[in-house]
C-alpha cells in the first residue's frame, strides 16, 4: 500500500490552522481510512517539522499507510518519510529525484496538462493535480480551477497516478473518482471538520467502497 500509489484512494493533508493539531487530524483520518498522510505545515521551523514527521510516521505504520512531507526534501530523508511531494515552486522533480533517489515516492503539484506531464516526464511517481474545483479556503493564492474536463484530460494522458486536489468533498468526490482519477487529497474535507474519523470515512465510502464495511 504504502510504496505505491496507484493503490492510493484518499490523502489527507494536515494543516494545524484548521483546528485541529497535525497528529489529532493524522490519527482521526488514519482511524477512518486514509492511506497517505501528507505533513503540510509552512511555517514551521526545520525541527518542527523533523519531530512532526517522525512522530507522524509511527503513527502511519500500523495502518500500512504513507506519510508525504511537503516541499521539504531534507525533513522527509531526515526522517524516514514513505515521500516528498513538490510543487512547481520548489525544486524541479529531477534534482528532487536526484537527492530523494528512487526508493522515496515523489509527488509533484500540476494545476495544468502540460505541468503533469513535463513532471511525468521528470520522475513523478504520481502527480497531484488541481485546483479541480475551487481551493481559495485553504489555499488563497490556488490557480484557476481545472474543472472536470480538466482533470478527466489529465488523467487521460498521463500514464502515473493522478491524486485530484482542490475543493473535493463528499458533495464531488465521485465525479472525480469518475473523471479517472486514481484518488482524492483533501484537507478542509477532513481536518476542517469537527469529526475528522467520520468525515473521512464517509469520503472512503465514496472513493474506496470496496474496503468498507457493508
Amino acid at each position: 500500500m504504502t510504496s505505491d500509489p496507484s493503490n492510493w484512494r484518499l490523502y489527507v493533508a494536515t494543516c494545524a490552522e484548521l483546528g485541529h493539531s497535525h497528529c489529532e487530524g493524522a490519527r482521526a483520518a488514519l482511524a477512518g481510512g486514509a492511506q497517505v498522510i501528507q505533513l503540510r505545515d509552512k511555517g514551521a521551523s526545520g525541527a518542527e517539522l523533523f519531530e512532526l514527521a517522525c512522530t507522524l510516521r509511527e503513527l502511519c505504520q500500523p495502518y500500512d499507510a504513507a506519510l508525504v512531507v511537503n516541499d521539504r526534501v531534507d525533513v522527509a530523508l531526515a526522517a524516514g518519510a514513505h515521500g516528498v511531494h513538490v510543487g512547481q515552486a520548489d525544486l524541479p522533480a529531477t534534482e528532487t529525484r536526484r537527492l530523494v533517489g528512487a526508493d522515496v515516492i515523489l509527488g509533484v503539484s500540476a494545476t495544468t496538462l502540460a505541468e503533469a506531464l513535463t513532471a511525468e516526464a521528470q520522475g513523478a511517481d504520481y502527480i497531484g493535480f488541481g485546483p479541480v474545483f475551487d481551493a481559495r479556503t485553504t489555499k488563497p493564492d490556488a490557480a484557476e480551477p481545472a474543472g472536470l474536463e480538466g482533470l478527466a484530460e489529465a488523467c487521460m494522458r498521463c500514464r502515473v497516478p493522478i491524486i485530484a486536489i482542490g475543493g473535493i468533498n463528499p458533495a464531488n468526490a465521485a465525479a472525480v473518482m469518475a473523471a479517472g482519477a486514481t484518488g482524492i487529497a483533501v484537507i478542509s474535507a477532513v481536518v476542517g471538520q469537527d469529526d475528522p474519523e467520520t468525515a473521512t470515512r464517509a469520503l472512503i465510502r465514496i472513493v474506496a467502497p470496496s474496503t468498507t464495511s457493508p
